[in-house]
């Protein structure tokens, strides 16, 4: 059974920054391409960043450069650090594993196998 928390979002200042966290199982931590995707209201799932299982990682366009996706093997959490922030970065934002599909699909796609409950990030 794969599980996924996360924590961390907020309302924050364009310009702001927000750290979100990811508390993964064991076998999706260390075996599954992890990222996040985020969806607001009335859009379409946006695949943000992928981390796969050679620890490379892939970023959407719109957050190059601002967010960056990264693993604390001592916990078990997948983060995603996103500086810079824009109102238009206002959506839920889902953490995600799968266990066969590649980073650059899930980017496209979000279409992860399983994902969290989701955290709000408010940029204003």
């Amino acid at each position: 059974h794969v599980q996924l928390v996360e924590s961390g979002g907020g309302s924050v200042q364009a310009g702001g920054s927000l750290r979100l966290s990811c508390v993964a199982s064991a076998v999706a931590y260390s075996t599954y391409a992890m990222g996040w995707f985020r969806q607001a209201p009335g859009k379409e799932p946006e695949g943000v960043a992928c981390i796969a299982r050679d620890g490379s990682s892939t970023y959407a366009d719109s957050v190059k450069g601002r967010f960056a996706i990264f693993k604390d093997n001592a916990k078990n959490t997948l983060y995603l650090q996103m500086n810079s922030l824009k109102p238009e970065d206002t959506a839920m934002y889902y953490c995600a594993a799968d266990p066969r599909r590649v980073c650059w699909y899930l980017i496209q796609t979000s279409n992860y196998n399983y994902w969290g409950q989701g955290t709000q990030v408010t940029v204003s």
